[in-house]
Parts: C-alpha cells; sequence; structure tokens
C-alpha cells in the first residue's frame, strides 16, 4: 500500500492543516503515507476513526507504515490457550522487530518513554486534514 517517499516527492509544510486525502480514498482498515515531515505521516481509517502516525520506529528507524495493522494480544484465563485479541485495527506493528504502537496515542508497551509522535486529525465533509 505504501510508495517510498522520494526526495522527488514536495512535502507539505509545517505547523498547518493540510488536505491529505478523502474518505473514500482510505476506507475501514487501510492506510495512506502522506508526505509530511522527514519519513512521511501514516493516515489511517480503524473503523471510522482516523489516526495520523509518524512513519518512523523509534527502536531502529524501521518504516513504521509498512507494518501490520491488528488488535493487541491479551491473556485471558477464561478461553481456550489463555490469549484473547481485542482492539482489533488499533495497533501497527513494525515489520522489522515487530514493536506494536497505539494509532491514537502512539504509545508502544514495550518501551513506554520510546513512543511515536502522533498528528492531529480532522475530517471536514469528505476531506481528511491533518495538522503537520
Amino acid at each position: 500500500m505504501d510508495l517510498p517517499l522520494g526526495p522527488e516527492a514536495p512535502r507539505l509544510a509545517p505547523g498547518r492543516e493540510h488536505v491529505v486525502a478523502t474518505v473514500d480514498e482510505i476506507p475501514p482498515g487501510t492506510h495512506k503515507l502522506v508526505p509530511i515531515g522527514r519519513y512521511g505521516v501514516g493516515v489511517y481509517n480503524a473503523g471510522g476513526e482516523f489516526y495520523a502516525i509518524a512513519n518512523y520506529c523509534p527502536h531502529e528507524g524501521g518504516p513504521l507504515c509498512s507494518g501490520r495493522v491488528r488488535g493487541r494480544t491479551i491473556v485471558d484465563e477464561s478461553v481456550p490457550g489463555d490469549a484473547v485479541t481485542v482492539r482489533d485495527d488499533e495497533f501497527v506493528y513494525c515489520p522489522w522487530h515487530q514493536w506494536g504502537f497505539e494509532l491514537a496515542t502512539g504509545t508502544t508497551a514495550v518501551k513506554p518513554e520510546w513512543s511515536i509522535r502522533t498528528y492531529r486529525v480532522r475530517v471536514d465533509g469528505s476531506d481528511i486534514l491533518v495538522t503537520a
């Protein structure tokens, strides 16, 4: 889904709100990489809620938005195997080492002090706007 953001891609100005897509361009369960900042920003639709995160894993600099989006596994002793997945499509996992980050907050359970940057997202009619 992601295309690399090469040097020829125009960068969006920081500190401003930008129309980055329409709601139809990012259906639930998908995302779009937009040219904001040095590494780009992934704009995600998780069940109709839109989130924007930096495309950079703080662990070793991996392209975070190339990773899979899924839920989080927790222990539940009342089910066979003691594990269940909760909060589907609310976490992105780095493709390099599988560190998981919450789309809404940018936090990770692996090393909470290494959270990722999130961006303000607003929907206006059919437009999705991100504040860079």
